[in-house]
Protein backbone atom coordinates (compact mmCIF):
# COMPACT_ATOMS: atom_id res chain seq x y z
CA UNK A 1 0.00 0.00 0.00
CA UNK A 2 2.13 2.68 -1.17
CA UNK A 3 1.64 6.32 -0.46
CA UNK A 4 2.27 7.33 -3.73
CA UNK A 5 -0.39 5.73 -5.71
CA UNK A 6 -3.25 5.74 -2.96
CA UNK A 7 -3.97 8.30 -4.83
CA UNK A 8 -5.12 7.01 -7.87
CA UNK A 9 -3.02 9.07 -10.05
CA UNK A 10 0.89 8.16 -11.55
CA UNK A 11 3.41 7.84 -8.83
CA UNK A 12 5.02 10.97 -8.45
CA UNK A 13 8.88 10.54 -7.20
CA UNK A 14 10.26 12.25 -4.21
CA UNK A 15 12.43 14.40 -5.37
CA UNK A 16 9.71 15.63 -7.88
CA UNK A 17 7.45 16.75 -4.77
CA UNK A 18 10.34 17.84 -3.19
CA UNK A 19 10.76 20.97 -6.42
CA UNK A 20 7.24 21.54 -6.75
CA UNK A 21 7.30 22.32 -2.85
CA UNK A 22 10.15 24.99 -3.61
CA UNK A 23 10.35 27.72 -5.69
CA UNK A 24 9.58 27.18 -9.30
CA UNK A 25 12.31 26.24 -11.40
CA UNK A 26 14.58 26.00 -8.43
CA UNK A 27 17.39 23.43 -8.90
CA UNK A 28 17.98 21.62 -5.80
CA UNK A 29 21.34 19.89 -4.20
CA UNK A 30 21.55 16.22 -5.28
CA UNK A 31 22.18 14.57 -1.89
CA UNK A 32 21.09 10.68 -2.23
CA UNK A 33 24.98 9.94 -1.89
CA UNK A 34 25.46 12.27 0.84
CA UNK A 35 28.43 11.07 2.57
CA UNK A 36 28.79 10.33 5.76
CA UNK A 37 31.01 12.73 6.98
CA UNK A 38 28.64 15.87 5.96
CA UNK A 39 26.71 15.08 8.72
CA UNK A 40 29.24 15.58 11.22
CA UNK A 41 29.90 19.54 12.69
CA UNK A 42 31.31 21.15 9.86
CA UNK A 43 33.08 24.20 11.00
CA UNK A 44 33.63 25.39 7.57
CA UNK A 45 29.79 25.18 6.93
CA UNK A 46 29.50 28.15 9.10
CA UNK A 47 32.06 29.56 8.44
CA UNK A 48 31.65 30.48 5.34
CA UNK A 49 28.87 33.20 6.20
CA UNK A 50 29.74 36.58 6.56
CA UNK A 51 28.78 36.75 10.14
CA UNK A 52 30.87 37.24 13.47
CA UNK A 53 29.82 34.13 15.47
CA UNK A 54 31.36 35.16 17.81
CA UNK A 55 30.01 38.77 18.37
CA UNK A 56 27.29 38.18 21.48
CA UNK A 57 29.99 35.44 23.20
CA UNK A 58 29.18 34.91 26.80
CA UNK A 59 25.66 35.90 27.03
CA UNK A 60 23.01 33.17 28.36
CA UNK A 61 19.48 32.09 26.61
CA UNK A 62 16.78 30.28 27.34
CA UNK A 63 14.88 28.49 24.63
CA UNK A 64 11.51 27.46 26.09
CA UNK A 65 9.62 24.72 23.97
CA UNK A 66 7.71 21.43 23.89
CA UNK A 67 9.18 17.97 24.24
CA UNK A 68 8.69 17.27 20.35
CA UNK A 69 10.66 15.86 17.57
CA UNK A 70 12.76 19.46 17.63
CA UNK A 71 13.46 19.63 20.62
CA UNK A 72 15.14 16.18 20.86
CA UNK A 73 16.46 16.56 17.53
CA UNK A 74 18.05 20.26 18.07
CA UNK A 75 19.24 19.94 21.96
CA UNK A 76 22.43 17.25 21.33
CA UNK A 77 23.70 19.61 18.96
CA UNK A 78 23.75 23.16 21.03
CA UNK A 79 27.07 22.16 22.54
CA UNK A 80 27.58 22.51 18.93
CA UNK A 81 26.46 25.87 18.88
CA UNK A 82 28.08 27.14 22.05
CA UNK A 83 30.88 26.21 20.70
CA UNK A 84 30.67 28.05 17.84
CA UNK A 85 29.19 31.39 19.15
CA UNK A 86 29.76 31.87 22.73
CA UNK A 87 26.47 31.81 23.56
CA UNK A 88 24.96 29.29 26.21
CA UNK A 89 21.95 27.43 25.66
CA UNK A 90 19.77 26.60 29.01
CA UNK A 91 16.62 24.71 28.00
CA UNK A 92 12.90 24.63 29.48
CA UNK A 93 10.75 21.70 28.01
CA UNK A 94 7.79 20.72 28.99
CA UNK A 95 4.67 18.14 27.82
CA UNK A 96 3.27 20.02 24.73
CA UNK A 97 -0.29 20.22 26.37
CA UNK A 98 1.53 21.76 29.36
CA UNK A 99 3.84 24.03 27.71
CA UNK A 100 0.69 25.27 25.41
CA UNK A 101 -0.77 26.29 28.00
CA UNK A 102 1.65 28.01 30.73
CA UNK A 103 3.91 30.36 27.86
CA UNK A 104 0.98 32.42 27.20
CA UNK A 105 0.44 33.11 30.64
CA UNK A 106 4.56 33.92 31.16
CA UNK A 107 4.58 36.29 28.09
CA UNK A 108 1.27 37.91 29.01
CA UNK A 109 3.07 38.49 32.66
CA UNK A 110 6.02 40.47 30.90
CA UNK A 111 8.85 37.79 31.65
CA UNK A 112 11.92 38.58 29.98
CA UNK A 113 12.53 34.73 29.63
CA UNK A 114 12.34 32.73 28.03
CA UNK A 115 14.52 34.53 24.90
CA UNK A 116 13.14 31.89 22.65
CA UNK A 117 10.37 29.68 22.67
CA UNK A 118 8.12 27.57 20.27
CA UNK A 119 5.44 29.20 19.75
CA UNK A 120 1.33 28.16 18.34
CA UNK A 121 -0.96 30.76 18.70
CA UNK A 122 0.46 33.23 16.54
CA UNK A 123 -2.72 35.78 16.44
CA UNK A 124 -2.80 36.34 20.37
CA UNK A 125 1.07 36.75 20.56
CA UNK A 126 1.36 39.12 18.09
CA UNK A 127 -1.87 41.50 19.34
CA UNK A 128 -0.59 40.72 22.81
CA UNK A 129 2.93 42.39 21.45
CA UNK A 130 4.82 39.44 23.45
CA UNK A 131 6.55 37.88 20.35
CA UNK A 132 9.97 40.62 18.67
CA UNK A 133 9.36 42.03 15.28
CA UNK A 134 12.12 40.11 12.78
CA UNK A 135 12.17 41.75 9.75
CA UNK A 136 14.53 44.96 11.11
CA UNK A 137 17.40 41.64 12.34
CA UNK A 138 17.32 39.84 8.64
CA UNK A 139 17.99 43.51 6.99
CA UNK A 140 21.10 44.20 9.82
CA UNK A 141 24.03 42.73 7.99
CA UNK A 142 26.23 41.96 11.12
CA UNK A 143 23.29 39.42 11.92
CA UNK A 144 22.57 37.82 8.85
CA UNK A 145 24.11 36.60 5.74
CA UNK A 146 21.18 36.60 3.68
CA UNK A 147 23.08 34.48 0.69
CA UNK A 148 24.10 32.02 3.11
CA UNK A 149 21.28 31.27 5.02
CA UNK A 150 19.60 30.66 1.29
CA UNK A 151 15.80 31.28 1.84
CA UNK A 152 14.90 29.92 -1.30
CA UNK A 153 16.07 26.35 0.09
CA UNK A 154 12.99 26.66 2.25
CA UNK A 155 9.45 24.85 1.29
CA UNK A 156 7.17 27.37 -0.43
CA UNK A 157 4.59 26.74 2.73
CA UNK A 158 7.50 27.66 5.11
CA UNK A 159 8.38 30.98 3.37
CA UNK A 160 4.63 32.09 3.43
CA UNK A 161 3.75 30.72 6.84
CA UNK A 162 5.99 33.17 9.16
CA UNK A 163 4.53 35.70 7.19
CA UNK A 164 1.91 38.60 8.86
CA UNK A 165 -0.46 39.99 6.73
CA UNK A 166 1.72 43.15 6.29
CA UNK A 167 4.75 41.49 5.24
CA UNK A 168 6.32 41.30 9.03
CA UNK A 169 7.88 38.28 10.17
CA UNK A 170 7.41 36.99 13.94
CA UNK A 171 9.00 33.63 13.82
CA UNK A 172 11.41 30.93 12.24
CA UNK A 173 9.56 27.78 10.70
CA UNK A 174 11.21 25.16 12.52
CA UNK A 175 9.15 22.19 11.55
CA UNK A 176 6.92 21.05 8.39
CA UNK A 177 4.05 18.27 8.70
CA UNK A 178 0.44 17.48 7.37
CA UNK A 179 -2.23 15.34 8.13
CA UNK A 180 -1.56 11.91 6.93
CA UNK A 181 -3.32 8.20 6.76
CA UNK A 182 -1.35 5.47 8.17
CA UNK A 183 -2.23 2.01 7.52
CA UNK A 184 -1.67 -1.30 8.95
CA UNK A 185 -0.95 -3.23 5.88
CA UNK A 186 -1.45 -6.86 7.50
CA UNK A 187 -4.84 -6.01 8.84
CA UNK A 188 -5.60 -4.65 5.75
CA UNK A 189 -4.66 -7.77 3.64
CA UNK A 190 -6.25 -10.15 5.86
CA UNK A 191 -9.72 -8.61 4.47
CA UNK A 192 -8.28 -7.86 0.77
CA UNK A 193 -8.26 -4.55 1.05
CA UNK A 194 -6.40 -1.92 -0.79
CA UNK A 195 -5.70 1.75 1.05
CA UNK A 196 -8.86 3.98 0.95
CA UNK A 197 -8.75 7.13 -1.32
CA UNK A 198 -12.10 8.50 -0.77
CA UNK A 199 -14.03 9.31 2.81
CA UNK A 200 -16.56 6.66 1.77
CA UNK A 201 -14.30 4.69 1.24
CA UNK A 202 -12.23 4.92 4.60
CA UNK A 203 -15.48 4.37 6.02
CA UNK A 204 -16.22 1.22 4.82
CA UNK A 205 -12.85 -0.33 4.98
CA UNK A 206 -12.82 1.18 8.75
CA UNK A 207 -15.84 -0.85 9.30
CA UNK A 208 -14.99 -3.56 7.62
CA UNK A 209 -11.46 -3.94 9.62
CA UNK A 210 -12.82 -3.48 13.19
CA UNK A 211 -13.19 -6.32 15.57
CA UNK A 212 -14.03 -6.31 19.37
CA UNK A 213 -10.33 -6.07 19.87
CA UNK A 214 -9.14 -3.83 17.26
CA UNK A 215 -10.83 -0.27 15.89
CA UNK A 216 -11.24 0.47 12.20
CA UNK A 217 -9.48 4.09 12.71
CA UNK A 218 -8.87 6.19 14.86
CA UNK A 219 -8.84 10.21 14.98
CA UNK A 220 -8.27 12.44 18.21
CA UNK A 221 -11.64 14.04 19.20
CA UNK A 222 -11.03 15.51 22.85
CA UNK A 223 -13.22 18.53 23.41
CA UNK A 224 -10.19 20.76 23.25
CA UNK A 225 -8.40 23.19 20.63
CA UNK A 226 -5.29 20.70 20.74
CA UNK A 227 -7.65 17.46 18.92
CA UNK A 228 -8.59 20.02 16.12
CA UNK A 229 -5.43 19.55 13.45
CA UNK A 230 -7.50 16.16 11.67
CA UNK A 231 -10.86 17.39 11.70
CA UNK A 232 -9.90 20.80 10.20
CA UNK A 233 -8.76 18.77 7.63
CA UNK A 234 -11.88 16.85 6.94
CA UNK A 235 -13.93 20.68 6.86
CA UNK A 236 -10.75 21.72 4.06
CA UNK A 237 -10.93 18.88 1.97
CA UNK A 238 -14.97 18.70 1.71
CA UNK A 239 -14.79 22.60 0.32
CA UNK A 240 -15.22 24.37 4.10
CA UNK A 241 -12.72 26.67 5.96
CA UNK A 242 -12.61 27.37 9.60
CA UNK A 243 -12.31 31.84 9.18
CA UNK A 244 -13.73 33.10 6.54
CA UNK A 245 -14.20 37.11 6.34
CA UNK A 246 -13.08 37.21 9.98
CA UNK A 247 -16.34 34.97 11.23
CA UNK A 248 -16.28 31.52 11.97
CA UNK A 249 -17.47 29.15 8.76
CA UNK A 250 -17.62 25.75 10.23
CA UNK A 251 -21.53 26.14 10.26
CA UNK A 252 -21.18 25.65 6.35
CA UNK A 253 -23.00 23.11 4.67
CA UNK A 254 -19.44 21.84 3.74
CA UNK A 255 -18.06 21.61 7.03
CA UNK A 256 -21.55 20.25 8.46
CA UNK A 257 -21.05 17.24 5.93
CA UNK A 258 -17.29 16.89 6.98
CA UNK A 259 -17.81 16.36 10.64
CA UNK A 260 -20.54 14.34 10.10
CA UNK A 261 -18.17 11.89 8.05
CA UNK A 262 -16.05 12.49 11.15
CA UNK A 263 -18.37 11.54 13.59
CA UNK A 264 -19.46 8.60 11.90
CA UNK A 265 -15.79 7.11 11.33
CA UNK A 266 -15.14 6.98 15.18
CA UNK A 267 -18.93 6.27 16.53
CA UNK A 268 -19.06 3.04 13.81
CA UNK A 269 -15.58 2.34 13.86
CA UNK A 270 -13.22 3.97 16.63
CA UNK A 271 -11.76 2.95 19.72
CA UNK A 272 -13.96 3.05 22.87
CA UNK A 273 -13.22 6.10 24.34
CA UNK A 274 -12.41 7.70 21.29
CA UNK A 275 -14.13 11.20 22.96
CA UNK A 276 -10.89 11.39 25.15
CA UNK A 277 -8.30 10.73 22.24
CA UNK A 278 -5.31 13.35 22.01
CA UNK A 279 -2.61 12.81 19.67
CA UNK A 280 -0.80 10.88 22.60
CA UNK A 281 -3.73 8.00 22.40
CA UNK A 282 -4.09 7.80 18.31
CA UNK A 283 -0.28 7.27 18.31
CA UNK A 284 -0.16 4.51 21.09
CA UNK A 285 -3.00 2.94 19.76
CA UNK A 286 -1.28 2.48 16.62
CA UNK A 287 1.62 1.51 17.50
CA UNK A 288 0.39 -1.24 19.74
CA UNK A 289 -1.58 -2.40 17.08
CA UNK A 290 -4.93 -1.70 18.50
CA UNK A 291 -6.02 -0.18 15.82
CA UNK A 292 -6.12 -0.70 11.72
CA UNK A 293 -5.81 2.86 10.74
CA UNK A 294 -5.31 6.42 11.79
CA UNK A 295 -5.25 10.08 10.60
CA UNK A 296 -2.91 12.30 12.67
CA UNK A 297 0.69 14.07 12.02
CA UNK A 298 2.95 12.94 9.21
CA UNK A 299 6.19 13.58 12.01
CA UNK A 300 4.35 9.93 13.83
CA UNK A 301 6.42 8.28 10.95
CA UNK A 302 9.31 8.25 13.06
CA UNK A 303 7.90 6.32 16.10
CA UNK A 304 5.58 4.24 13.58
CA UNK A 305 8.73 2.66 11.97
CA UNK A 306 10.56 2.30 15.25
CA UNK A 307 11.19 -1.28 15.82
CA UNK A 308 11.92 -0.39 19.66
CA UNK A 309 8.96 1.71 19.81
CA UNK A 310 6.64 -0.21 17.54
CA UNK A 311 4.73 -3.17 17.14
CA UNK A 312 3.51 -2.33 13.68
CA UNK A 313 6.83 -1.22 12.41
CA UNK A 314 7.11 -3.61 9.71
CA UNK A 315 3.27 -3.76 8.18
CA UNK A 316 2.80 0.25 8.52
CA UNK A 317 2.05 1.85 5.53
CA UNK A 318 1.42 5.44 4.93
CA UNK A 319 -0.65 6.94 2.43
CA UNK A 320 -2.56 10.17 1.35
CA UNK A 321 -5.45 12.25 3.15
CA UNK A 322 -8.90 10.63 2.03
CA UNK A 323 -10.70 13.15 -0.85
CA UNK A 324 -14.21 13.78 -2.30
CA UNK A 325 -14.64 12.46 -5.28
CA UNK A 326 -13.10 14.53 -8.25
CA UNK A 327 -11.81 16.52 -5.63
CA UNK A 328 -8.04 16.73 -4.19
CA UNK A 329 -7.51 16.65 -0.66
CA UNK A 330 -6.68 19.46 1.14
CA UNK A 331 -5.03 17.98 4.64
CA UNK A 332 -4.26 20.32 7.13
CA UNK A 333 -0.78 21.34 7.80
CA UNK A 334 1.24 23.46 9.94
CA UNK A 335 4.76 24.55 11.07
CA UNK A 336 5.58 25.37 14.50
CA UNK A 337 7.66 28.44 14.70
CA UNK A 338 10.21 29.41 17.24
CA UNK A 339 10.18 33.16 18.12
CA UNK A 340 11.95 35.42 20.16
CA UNK A 341 10.12 36.95 23.62
CA UNK A 342 9.74 40.76 23.00
CA UNK A 343 11.11 40.87 26.60
CA UNK A 344 14.45 39.73 25.84
CA UNK A 345 17.36 41.25 26.79
CA UNK A 346 19.09 39.13 24.72
CA UNK A 347 17.36 39.63 21.46
CA UNK A 348 20.67 39.70 19.26
CA UNK A 349 21.74 36.71 20.67
CA UNK A 350 18.40 34.67 20.25
CA UNK A 351 18.48 35.58 16.51
CA UNK A 352 21.49 34.17 15.85
CA UNK A 353 20.91 31.19 17.45
CA UNK A 354 17.27 30.89 15.51
CA UNK A 355 19.43 31.72 12.09
CA UNK A 356 21.64 28.46 13.19
CA UNK A 357 19.32 26.09 13.81
CA UNK A 358 16.96 27.10 11.12
CA UNK A 359 20.32 26.85 8.40
CA UNK A 360 21.26 24.48 5.91
CA UNK A 361 24.10 22.99 7.62
CA UNK A 362 22.17 22.18 11.02
CA UNK A 363 18.95 20.98 9.47
CA UNK A 364 20.96 18.68 7.47
CA UNK A 365 22.10 17.35 10.73
CA UNK A 366 19.07 17.33 12.20
CA UNK A 367 16.81 16.02 9.61
CA UNK A 368 19.56 12.63 9.44
CA UNK A 369 17.35 12.21 13.38
CA UNK A 370 14.04 12.00 11.12
CA UNK A 371 13.02 15.46 11.68
CA UNK A 372 10.98 16.63 9.38
CA UNK A 373 12.45 20.48 8.99
CA UNK A 374 11.43 23.34 6.33
CA UNK A 375 14.10 22.98 4.41
CA UNK A 376 14.10 21.70 0.52
CA UNK A 377 17.53 20.19 0.83
CA UNK A 378 17.31 18.31 4.02
CA UNK A 379 13.46 16.88 2.35
CA UNK A 380 15.97 15.83 -0.61
CA UNK A 381 18.96 14.12 1.72
CA UNK A 382 19.21 10.38 1.72
CA UNK A 383 19.69 10.68 5.29
CA UNK A 384 16.62 11.75 5.65
CA UNK A 385 14.68 9.58 3.77
CA UNK A 386 16.49 6.29 5.86
CA UNK A 387 15.71 7.83 9.08
CA UNK A 388 11.94 9.03 8.21
CA UNK A 389 11.05 6.39 6.08
CA UNK A 390 10.83 6.24 1.97
CA UNK A 391 6.81 5.69 1.99
CA UNK A 392 6.64 8.28 4.81
CA UNK A 393 8.68 10.82 2.78
CA UNK A 394 6.50 10.77 -0.15
CA UNK A 395 3.26 10.60 1.52
CA UNK A 396 4.53 13.59 3.43
CA UNK A 397 5.31 15.59 1.10
CA UNK A 398 2.05 15.07 -0.72
CA UNK A 399 -0.03 15.95 2.08
CA UNK A 400 2.18 19.14 2.19
CA UNK A 401 1.78 19.97 -1.85
CA UNK A 402 -2.10 19.28 -1.36
CA UNK A 403 -2.01 21.29 2.17
CA UNK A 404 -3.72 25.01 1.63
CA UNK A 405 -1.35 27.40 3.34
CA UNK A 406 -4.19 30.08 3.72
CA UNK A 407 -6.50 28.17 5.10
CA UNK A 408 -4.56 26.63 7.42
CA UNK A 409 -3.36 30.50 8.88
CA UNK A 410 -6.41 32.33 8.54
CA UNK A 411 -7.43 29.69 11.64
CA UNK A 412 -3.92 29.12 13.22
CA UNK A 413 -2.76 33.21 12.88
CA UNK A 414 -6.56 34.53 14.01
CA UNK A 415 -6.18 36.45 17.45
CA UNK A 416 -9.32 34.15 19.03
CA UNK A 417 -7.72 30.85 17.30
CA UNK A 418 -7.75 28.98 20.49
CA UNK A 419 -11.01 29.28 21.92
CA UNK A 420 -12.25 29.45 18.44
CA UNK A 421 -10.84 25.84 17.99
CA UNK A 422 -11.92 24.71 21.91
CA UNK A 423 -15.66 25.74 20.80
CA UNK A 424 -14.92 23.71 17.61
CA UNK A 425 -13.60 20.29 19.12
CA UNK A 426 -16.35 20.56 21.43
CA UNK A 427 -19.20 20.84 18.58
CA UNK A 428 -16.68 17.98 16.83
CA UNK A 429 -16.96 15.63 20.30
CA UNK A 430 -20.63 15.87 20.58
CA UNK A 431 -21.01 14.51 17.35
CA UNK A 432 -18.72 11.69 17.99
CA UNK A 433 -20.63 10.60 21.00
CA UNK A 434 -24.14 10.94 19.02
CA UNK A 435 -25.33 13.75 21.59
CA UNK A 436 -25.96 16.31 18.78
CA UNK A 437 -26.43 15.94 15.30
CA UNK A 438 -23.72 17.80 13.00
CA UNK A 439 -25.84 20.72 11.92
CA UNK A 440 -26.71 21.54 15.68
CA UNK A 441 -23.32 20.65 16.88
CA UNK A 442 -21.43 22.81 14.16
CA UNK A 443 -24.20 25.69 14.05
CA UNK A 444 -23.95 26.20 18.01
CA UNK A 445 -20.13 25.95 17.64
CA UNK A 446 -19.72 28.44 15.06
CA UNK A 447 -22.10 31.08 17.08
CA UNK A 448 -19.77 30.56 20.09
CA UNK A 449 -16.66 31.29 18.24
CA UNK A 450 -18.24 34.07 16.87
CA UNK A 451 -18.94 35.65 19.97
CA UNK A 452 -15.59 35.19 20.98
CA UNK A 453 -14.42 37.01 18.38
CA UNK A 454 -16.74 40.07 18.36
CA UNK A 455 -15.55 40.26 21.83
Amino acid sequence: MDGNSSSGRAPVSRRSFVKGLGAAGAVLPVFNMLPRTSLARDDQAYASAAIDWKQFAGQTITLAGAIHPWSNAITPLLPDFTKLTGINVVTDFALETTYLSAIPIRLARGSNTPDVCMFATYGQGISGGWLEPLNAYYSKKSLTDLPWYDESDLLKTARTFSLWPDGERYGFTITSEAMTLFLNSEMLAAKDLPAPQTFDELLATARAVKTDAISGIAMRAQAGGNSSPAAMGFVFSYGGAMIKNNMAAFASPEAIAAIDMYGRLLREAGPIGVGSYEWYQVLDDFLQGRTAMAIDSSNFATDISNPAKSHVAKQAGFAAFPHLPGREPVPFMSHWQACINSKSKNKQAAFLFLLWATSKPTSLRTAATGLATTRLSAWSSEAFSHAFGRQATEAALSNLQNADVDRAKAILFHPQSRPIQDVFMIGVNEVVSGARSAKDAMMAAAEKANAAIRG
